[in-house]
C-alpha cells in the first residue's frame, strides 16, 4: 500500500486549516473591533513623595496634610519675596486651574491648590495669605516654624537653601515642582508649569476623574 496515497489527503488539510486557524484571532479581533491600548499609568506613581504634615493658614490655624483626604491637590513650594520663577509658575498653575475650572467645574471643586512657603522667617501666614489671593482665592496659602517647613519639603523632596545677598534682603534657591497629587495623598504627575496655562488645563484633565 502507497502510504503516501493515504497522508497526501491529511497534508493537504493540514496546509488548508492551518493558515485558516493562524487568521481566526485576526478575524475575531476585527469584528469586536481594535484591541483596547493598555492604561497609562500616572508618570509619578509609586514615588516616595508626598507625607504628612503640619502648617498654618492666612489666619494662624492649623493645617494638616490629611485634612485634604478625599480631594486631589496642587502642591508648589515656593516664596513670596521671589521676585520671578514663583510668580511666573503660581501664575501658569492658577491660571490653568482655572482653565480646568470653567471646562470642569464639578471636578475641579475637588481639587485644592496648595502654596507652600520655603521661607518662614519672612512670609509670616498673612503675606502668604495675601500672595496666594492674588494669583486665586482657591489658592491656599501656607507657611509654618523653620521646623514645620523642613518636615514638609523633605515628605515631598522639595529642595531648598537660603541664596544670595541682594540689595533688598535675600533671594532663595529652590526646586520648581507643581505636583498634583491624588485622593489618597499619593503622587500623580507634574503639572507642565513651564509651558503655560494650557498644558496645566490638560494635565489636570488627564488625571482628574
Amino acid at each position: 500500500m502507497n502510504r503516501f496515497a493515504m497522508t497526501n489527503p491529511l497534508r493537504a488539510l493540514a496546509r488548508l486549516a492551518i493558515p485558516a486557524l493562524l487568521a481566526l484571532p485576526l478575524a475575531l479581533s476585527a469584528c469586536g473591533g481594535p484591541a483596547a491600548a493598555p492604561e497609562e499609568r500616572p508618570p509619578l506613581e509609586g514615588a516616595a513623595i508626598g507625607g504628612p504634615f503640619t502648617l498654618s493658614d492666612k489666619a494662624g490655624r492649623t493645617v494638616r496634610w490629611e485634612d485634604f483626604k478625599g480631594r486631589y491637590r496642587v502642591v508648589y513650594f515656593g516664596y513670596t519675596f521671589c521676585p520671578d520663577a514663583c510668580p511666573l509658575d503660581v501664575q501658569a498653575m492658577m491660571q490653568g486651574f482655572g482653565r480646568f475650572e470653567k471646562q470642569s467645574p464639578a471636578l475641579a471643586r475637588q481639587v485644592q491648590p496648595i502654596f507652600i512657603s520655603i521661607d518662614p522667617a519672612r512670609d509670616t501666614p498673612q503675606v502668604v495669605g495675601e500672595f496666594a489671593a492674588a494669583f486665586s482665592p482657591r489658592l491656599l496659602g501656607l507657611t509654618g516654624t523653620p521646623e514645620q517647613v523642613a518636615a514638609a519639603a523633605k515628605a515631598f523632596s522639595a529642595y531648598y537653601a537660603r541664596g544670595k545677598a541682594t540689595a533688598g534682603g535675600y533671594l532663595m534657591d529652590h526646586s520648581r515642582v507643581a505636583y498634583l497629587m491624588d485622593r489618597d495623598g499619593q503622587p500623580i504627575s507634574m503639572l507642565p508649569v513651564d509651558k503655560g496655562p494650557e498644558a496645566v488645563a490638560a494635565e489636570l484633565a488627564k488625571w482628574v476623574k
